[in-house]
This record gives C-alpha cells, sequence and structure tokens, in this order.
C-alpha cells in the first residue's frame, strides 16, 4: 500500500525543506513503483506564497486525512503569524485520530503552540533554536538534523529534508533502496540526524588551533550568564594573557569583544523571531544591564533593540 504524506504550506514557507522532502519520495517511486503519495494543503485551500516568492498551489485545505497518514508542517519565518485556533484545532483532531505530526523548519513552533511536542525530542533550523527554547523551555529541544520520535518527525528544514526523508524510506523499505534515492541526488552520503546542523567551528571561522575551537564552542554554550575570560583561559589550560594571544593572532579580536558579538548576534534573533520585552532579551542574552545592552546594540548593528526588532526600523 502507498503511504500518505501531506504537506501543510504556512505563508513564507521554506521552498528548500519542501522540495527537499518531496523529491526523494518522488525518485523512490521511480524504482519501486508507487510507494509514496504526496498532497499540499493550505488553510484555505489556495495557493501559498514562499519565502523565495513562489506560489505553490495547493490541494485542498485543513481535511481529514487518510487513516496513516504523515502531515508535515513547512513554515520559515515569523511561523506564528498565521496559526489560527481553527488550525490549532484541526492539528490537535488529527493528533487524537493517529495520525503522524511533523515540522520543517520552523513548522515545529507551529506545532508547539498548538502543545504538540510535549514528551517528544524535538528540532527545527538553527537560527531559529534559541527563540524556541526561550518560548518552549518545557520541551527536549536537540540540534540534530532530523529528530524521529514516535509520531512525532521534525526537521530542521533545507537540505536535511532530504536526510530525514531517507531515513524513513530506509525504515520502511531498507537502505538499499535509501542509497539508490540518495545517489540520484549526487550526495557523498547519507548523513545520520546527529551529524551538525551548522558547519564546524574550525571551518565557520577559519580557525584550526584546537584550544581556540574549543573556547568559541564554550562561548556558544554558555551566554546566559557568560563566562569570564579567566574561566575561558583555565578550560584549556592556559593563562588569561595567553588565551588573549590566541585571539589576536587567528580571529583579529579580543576574547571579550569576540563573545560580546555572539551574545549581540543571539539577542538580535530573539528580538526578531519572539515577544519576549527586551529587558528579558537582555537577561537571556547575558546582559545584567539593560543600558548596557542597548549601548552595545546600537554600537554593532547602528539601531537600538526597539528600531531593529523584527528587522524595521522605527
Amino acid at each position: 500500500m502507498s503511504q500518505d504524506f501531506y504537506f501543510l504550506l504556512m505563508p513564507g514557507f521554506s521552498a528548500m525543506g519542501f522540495i527537499s522532502a518531496i523529491e526523494p519520495l518522488r525518485v523512490a517511486n521511480r524504482f519501486r513503483g508507487e510507494l509514496y503519495r504526496w498532497h499540499v494543503l493550505s488553510a484555505d485551500g489556495g495557493a501559498v506564497l514562499a519565502s523565495n516568492g513562489m506560489s505553490v498551489n495547493a490541494d485542498a485545505a485543513l481535511e481529514p486525512l487518510k487513516k496513516g497518514a504523515t502531515l508535515l508542517v513547512v513554515a520559515g519565518f515569523e511561523p506564528l503569524e498565521f496559526v489560527t485556533p481553527t488550525l490549532t484545532h484541526w492539528l490537535r483532531r488529527l493528533d487524537h485520530e493517529g495520525v503522524t505530526l511533523g515540522g520543517i523548519d520552523t513548522g515545529s513552533v507551529v506545532l508547539a503552540e498548538a502543545g504538540l511536542l510535549e514528551g517528544h525530542r524535538v528540532t527545527l533550523h538553527w537560527e531559529a533554536l534559541e527563540a524556541f527554547k526561550e518560548s518552549y523551555p518545557q520541551l527536549a529541544v536537540t540540534q540534530e538534523l532530523f529528530e524521529i520520535d514516535r509520531r512525532r518527525i521534525t526537521c530542521a528544514g533545507g537540505t536535511a529534508s532530504i536526510d530525514m526523508m531517507l531515513d524513513l524510506i530506509g525504515q520502511a523499505h531498507g537502505p538499499e533502496l535509501a542509497i539508490q534515492v540518495s545517489e540520484q541526488f549526487v550526495l557523498g552520503r547519507i548523513r545520520p540526524r546527529k551529524d551538525h546542523q551548522r558547519m564546524q567551528i574550525a571551518t565557520r571561522y577559519g580557525i584550526s588551533n584546537k584550544k581556540l575551537v574549543h573556547v568559541v564552542g564554550e562561548m556558544e554554550q554558555h551566554m546566559e550568564p557568560p563566562l569570564s575570560t579567566l574561566e575561558l583561559a583555565e578550560s584549556i589550560k592556559v593563562t588569561r594573557r595567553q588565551l588573549e594571544r590566541l585571539f589576536r593572532l587567528y580571529l583579529k579580536d579580543t576574547p571579550s569583544n569576540f563573545y560580546l558579538g555572539l551574545r549581540l548576534e543571539k539577542a538580535r534573533q530573539l528580538l526578531r523571531q519572539t515577544d519576549m520585552s527586551v529587558l528579558e532579551v537582555s537577561i537571556a542574552s547575558g546582559f545584567e544591564s539593560p543600558s548596557y545592552f542597548t549601548r552595545s546594540y546600537r554600537a554593532r548593528f547602528a539601531q537600538c533593540p526597539r528600531e531593529d526588532r523584527r528587522g524595521i526600523k522605527a
């Protein structure tokens, strides 16, 4: 029997995440017949505009789904803007009927808002992770490419949708078919869910010194509250002065200024992706003084936090 996948497209959805999820199903059918069927849904049954401006026609609106089906919510920027009581009620009814529910990119936010992710591992696009953790602190959030946890499937989006679908295809029809499908996309390998969403620190910043890579990792993991320069130096068993030399040599910066930049980037994500107050964002980014936070933010982004909220200048 064919397995049915439904894709609920939210306005501004990620076209890459959506197409990357459908194409493995298409190729699997090419090799083994009609293993999969897919259907596109929208809130009103009409076409939906992706974040890249592409318009995709929907097959139907919020309808009852076939038994044993899987629904994947595909979203992009500001996923909660189009969440309605009607949509939330429909998702909860599907869960009650035994439908497997999932989210691609920030589709996980829609499911979380409907209260459908408690007790499950969940992931989403790395850029939205910090805001998601602040908004739903009770959930078990990971940084994996995808998570398959009983009747919940979540994915970081982008090309990670391919990896997620290859995993599902392999589970249902064997690893040989998953490999055949992956080779059609000229993939060097099938990435497991535990692969990193983002490039490794060494690649991202162009550094090869293992001690410095470790320190940057510590900074990324400890922004609230931030570690002192001395604590960071002690974590790699060097003096504070030696750590400062490493930063000057490889990053042309000081440890404190580099750390400040990481925290301000986190603050910007929280401002643009949550409804947290400026004070709450300040605290979540490791700033004890709101005035210092505002001054630092203005110096880095040429506008104060309130002006930069959602990327719109006052």
